[in-house]
């Protein structure tokens, strides 16, 4: 039975979830062969060096607000 209502139902906060979703795309580190082209081949630095972005739960938020819900207590 739940199952069944969890298809039904759908995805909750949709807007949000997909805006967190393109902003994790923005949080990732450079891949390697663009340290190799950017430093050169000896030198060993870590990937998120290149990366302007820098995001963390903990440190910095979002600040998305929730989109705005019918009361369902009215009817």
């Amino acid at each position: 039975m739940n199952q069944q209502l969890k298809f039904k139902m759908g995805i909750k906060n949709q807007n949000k979830k997909t805006k967190l979703s393109k902003f994790a795309k923005r949080t990732k580190w450079a891949p390697v062969w663009v340290v190799l082209k950017k430093f050169g081949v000896g030198k060993k630095i870590h990937p998120s060096a290149i990366t302007k972005q820098r995001r963390s739960w903990r440190r910095t938020k979002l600040h998305i607000k929730p989109r705005r819900q019918k009361k369902s207590h009215f009817g």
